[in-house]
């Protein structure tokens, strides 16, 4: 009996496969990635069907002239349309907030077609407008179907061929557009993001992004890297890579924590023999020229942030086995498994193209993207290495960084590479910033050593502490300064500087390197911790997102002592934009006294911090304050020669009072440990060293 059932499931296996596969139905991921014999053409796709009519320039099997035409004039309308797009948008969000019928509806993984075996064409037309032209308002969202992943829609899409993708749930909305607007920006709009959640797909549809449906059905916040959400979102992307290369089209596959800078395109059309083309997490370059990294010479870890994959054999059959894989555990990483199948075999050089060399099974033919300018969080953002080599970069991945996804997303406000609504930049209640104090000799004497960083550190932590309070007072958005470092942050033992890269010292450090993004922006309890203080990045007075109006209504204040002439005396004098002086040492209401006046300036601009407050009137906001603030940073890591070598910096710290105690030399320890150790080192403030 038991060959017969056997042979009843494979025949019902057989049946629906062919039924799916001639009637459009959905294949499921299942089927296709654990019986490989039994796949089926282009199985992620429904076949191409003749929909009359279904475009405005004819049927999508028109000439590629005319696409070609059509996409120039998408690119033409691209910045106009992002432009005008945040009012069109909340009208068209109001009319689908009364169409969520759709809402539960579940999302399909391939097209699904009529009974009659046609794709609907309106649905055609709803799905195949510019990037970044939104739906008539008052329109009604296209049925789920619409949105799935068919060959027409990446026909349409794809310019020479090629396709530049990435993926996301909702957690990520904003790197989604940042990562779209990088690209259109530069004039390509050859591109789709995948939809790993419901939000997501309709709120892309509605801001006029090119959008399919992957039918994951993922939660809508984020997942955290490591979890099981974490690399079930690595084998969607190693199935989109199959998906896509099945139907010979040339893929950049992107993760969604990356933008660009410049036209990737041209670049990687100079390497037409490469099967595969991946960045590094390499943190040493080894050329100083815009070509292909030195393969024998950058061993690190090939990163599939960015990937270029041509539809040769050689790259199919490598996909094919990464997606193998995967599915057969699921809990190797994707990138780990990456990595293990392209360094199986390394080498020789490509003697046809030696910027190229074989790599996995001796016959793919792979090149390694410069770090300088295809850059991880590392070479951008610490050693700026393509300011050093005097390059163009074209892209930065955020890797490299602390804070999560939301340190993540303050490094690339910082560079000024973030897409924010509008009301990001027009805060209620204004701005403060002020400028700070940076001695020398601080800077750079001594030798760079680890109390010599914390020194520059602490320096730095003591007036962003007196800002923040001031900001709590006033009940405005502290801008944060630029902040300095002598030494690296890493996650293991290390002399400050990482050997072989071109760290500068000091330099411009990320607001991760220093404060934990992450509790910053945490909802903390009232009670306990006081009212959430706002913040910006350093850059945010240089963005060109900010309005005009915001820098014209600035207030500068000057600090001076108390009882000379003219400290103080201005009131309401003083018109805005204007200055005025202020005395020192101010408690916090007789800080909202002094600035009533102005509350209606957009912009305070403090001449400095130091000596501007000296405490809070009430000692219940000043403990609410206290506790606060005592969860903006963390531990630094790490000291070399110790184990595991963390360094609690806790804020605020006086000059007098610094604190470098090694949590270390206990080999057991881990990091839960650290952060029990981390929680009893405490500084109770003191009153007068704001």
């Amino acid at each position: 009996m038991k060959p017969l059932k056997v042979g009843v499931r494979f025949s019902l296996v057989i049946v629906l496969l062919l039924v799916s596969y001639y009637l459009g139905r959905p294949l499921y991921w299942e089927i296709q990635s654990r019986m490989p014999e039994l796949r089926l053409p282009s199985p992620y796709f429904s076949s191409p069907a003749s929909v009359p009519n279904s475009h405005p320039s004819g049927t999508l099997e028109a000439s590629q002239d005319s696409r070609e035409e059509k996409k120039q004039e998408e690119v033409k309308a691209s910045d106009q349309a992002f432009n005008v797009s945040t009012q069109d948008l909340d009208s068209g969000a109001r009319a689908a907030a009364s169409n969520k019928e759709v809402k539960n509806e579940t999302l399909g993984q391939v097209s699904e077609q009529n009974n009659t075996g046609l794709l609907e064409s309106s649905l055609h037309e709803a799905l195949m407008r510019p990037v970044w032209e939104i739906p008539t308002a008052g329109s009604e969202l296209p049925p789920r179907k619409a949105f799935a992943l068919r060959k027409e829609i990446v026909e349409f899409r794809a310019k020479k061929n090629v396709i530049v993708v990435t993926f996301a749930n909702h957690a990520f909305m904003g790197f989604v557009l940042s990562w779209v607007k990088s690209l259109t920006d530069k004039g390509v709009t050859n591109i789709l993001v995948g939809a790993m959640d419901t939000e997501l797909l309709e709120d892309l549809y509605w801001r006029g992004v090119p959008v399919f449906d992957m039918g994951s059905n993922m939660k809508t916040f984020d997942v955290g890297w490591g979890t099981l959400a974490f690399h079930k979102m690595g084998r969607e992307k190693v199935i989109l890579v199959n998906a896509f290369l099945s139907l010979g089209y040339e893929l950049l596959m992107c993760d969604t924590d990356m933008v660009w800078i410049k036209d990737p395109l041209p670049y990687l059309e100079r390497y037409p023999a490469a099967d595969v083309l991946t960045s590094s997490d390499a943190v040493v370059n080894t050329r100083t020229d815009d070509e292909l990294e030195d393969w024998p010479r950058s061993p690190s870890a090939y990163n599939i942030g960015i990937v270029h994959w041509r539809p040769t054999e050689e790259a199919k059959r490598m996909a094919a086995e990464w997606k193998a894989l995967l599915l057969s555990d699921d809990l190797i990483w994707d990138q780990n498994g990456f990595n293990d199948l392209l360094k199986k075999r390394l080498g020789p050089t490509v003697e046809a193209d030696p910027r190229l060399f074989y790599a996995y099974n001796g016959e793919l033919k792979l090149g390694i993207l410069p770090v300088s300018i295809f850059c991880s969080g590392h070479t951008f953002f610490i050693q700026r290495l393509y300011e050093q080599l005097k390059l163009e970069p074209y892209a930065v991945h955020t890797t490299f960084q602390y804070g999560g996804t939301e340190g993540k997303r303050h490094r690339l406000r910082e560079a000024k590479l973030f897409w924010d609504e509008p009301g990001y930049y027009d805060e209620p209640g204004g701005y403060l910033s002020y400028k700070p104090s940076l001695p020398e000799s601080l800077m750079t004497g001594g030798e760079h050593s680890v109390k010599t960083h914390f020194a520059l550190v602490n320096h730095q932590l003591i007036q962003v502490r007196n800002a923040l309070a001031v900001a709590a007072a006033l009940n405005r958005t502290l801008v944060m300064p630029e902040l300095w470092c002598r030494f690296d942050r890493m996650w293991f033992g290390h002399p400050g500087v990482l050997e072989g890269t071109l760290t500068p010292q000091p330099f411009l450090c990320p607001m991760d390197h220093i404060f934990e993004v992450n509790m910053m922006l945490k909802d903390l309890n009232y009670e306990e911790f006081g009212e959430a203080i706002r913040f910006r990045e350093y850059s945010f007075l240089d963005n060109p997102h900010l309005p005009s109006k915001v820098k014209e209504s600035n207030l500068t204040v000057e600090l001076c002592e108390n009882g000379t002439p003219g400290c103080g005396g201005e009131k309401n004098n003083v018109s805005i934009p204007g200055s005025i002086r202020l005395p020192g040492n101010a408690t916090d209401t007789e800080l909202k006294e002094a600035f009533a006046p102005y509350k209606d300036a957009k912009l305070i601009e403090l001449s400095s911090i130091l000596g501007v407050f000296s405490g809070f009137s009430d000692k219940t906001t000043e403990e609410r304050f206290r506790r606060r603030v005592k969860t903006y940073t963390g531990i630094w890591c790490c000291v070399q020669d110790k184990d595991p070598g963390h360094i609690c910096k806790e804020i605020p710290l006086s000059l007098s009072n610094m604190d470098l105690r090694v949590i270390g030399d206990a080999k057991a320890m881990n990091i839960a440990t650290i952060n029990k150790i981390r929680q009893k080192i405490s500084h109770e403030f003191t009153r007068s060293p704001y």
